[in-house]
């Protein structure tokens, strides 16, 4: 949606998740490939940009430091074999997008003592890409307090240094909650008595020992708390209050809105699944701003190069 809306085209798309495939062929009539494992690379059309996210789990060192130990090469083939970042690798090695955007939780940093970034990064560079990474907050785009790690990279191999990149700045103003909620809403979303007397118990007994778990009241004019793919379990971190009754969770096309989407996203699953599918998803007016910069970015670079180029014919 991001960079389709600044002229982009989606040229292949894959997703394993059966309940995925349904939303995304509902809302745009095309093809999906499933389980990316088992897809190979070159069958994957040319693209000039790659868009990816995937789950952070540890990376295996144990290969890599038997291959050290016997003076070996070794790449991204050890680091990163059984996880989905590794099939992201081998998508760029084998294409050679001009430049690519991944996606990941902010804790990626830190995951494994620092040691799943590090090889993410080392990777990406042995790839021959230029890679900028910056922790953005989505508050600004929408009423969500969301950060999240972006890693942007390009070409080394086409543009050598040359490429001009900065994320983008947030928003100094933007929506408030009170702004994406419905104005009808079913009584099925207010917190039973028993699930609300559950969650101030808890949130109390965590009071008790020092700790800030809770759940999350919104305030009507502010921002809310991130919207997590746990959220159809209890709608805890984001509740909204109404007078004389329980405090109610938000709908699902109440969490469309917070994550961005247009109003004219089609929700065709069960209440449990668009909470998981939206809990899981990029803000799209976020995404979109980065998109703009890295599509600038590559514009200059490549007229500064066909610039260059002609002069030198002309000489």
């Amino acid at each position: 949606l991001a960079f389709e809306s600044i002229g982009g085209e989606c040229v292949f798309t894959s997703e394993w998740d059966k309940q995925c495939q349904k939303t995304y062929m509902m809302n745009y009539w095309a093809k999906v490939n499933g389980d990316i494992t088992k897809i190979d690379a070159n069958e994957i059309p040319d693209h000039d940009i790659l868009v990816a996210g995937f789950p952070c789990q540890p990376f295996s060192i144990a290969g890599v430091s038997k291959k050290n130990s016997l003076g070996r090469e070794h790449g991204f083939l050890d680091k990163t074999q059984g996880t989905l970042f590794f099939d992201v690798a081998r998508i760029i090695e084998a294409k050679r997008p001009k430049a690519f955007l991944l996606e990941n939780v902010k804790n990626l940093k830190s995951h494994d003592k620092g040691r799943t970034f590090k090889v993410i990064a080392e990777t990406l560079n042995d790839l021959n890409y230029n890679v900028y990474v910056k922790v953005l907050d989505a508050k600004g785009y929408v009423p969500q307090h969301r950060e999240r790690i972006f890693i942007v990279g390009f070409d080394r191999n086409r543009y050598a240094n040359l490429v001009d990149f900065s994320f983008p700045e947030n928003p100094k103003t933007g929506k408030k909650i009170s702004d994406i909620l419905e104005n009808s809403v079913s009584d099925k979303y207010t917190l039973s008595d028993k699930l609300w007397k559950y969650l101030q118990n808890y949130a109390e007994k965590h009071k008790q020992a020092g700790n800030g778990f809770g759940y999350g009241l919104v305030d009507m004019n502010q921002t809310t708390r991130t919207l997590s793919a746990r959220y159809y379990k209890d709608g805890s971190e984001i509740l909204i209050p109404q007078a004389g009754k329980n405090p109610r969770r938000l709908t699902p096309r109440e969490c469309a809105r917070l994550q961005g989407f247009p109003e004219d996203f089609n929700i065709v699953v069960s209440d449990t699944q668009a909470y998981k599918q939206f809990g899981n998803s990029v803000v799209v007016p976020l995404v979109k701003a980065i998109a703009k910069e890295m599509v600038c970015s590559l514009d200059k670079v490549e007229n500064s190069v066909n610039e260059e180029h002609d002069s030198d014919l002309a000489m």
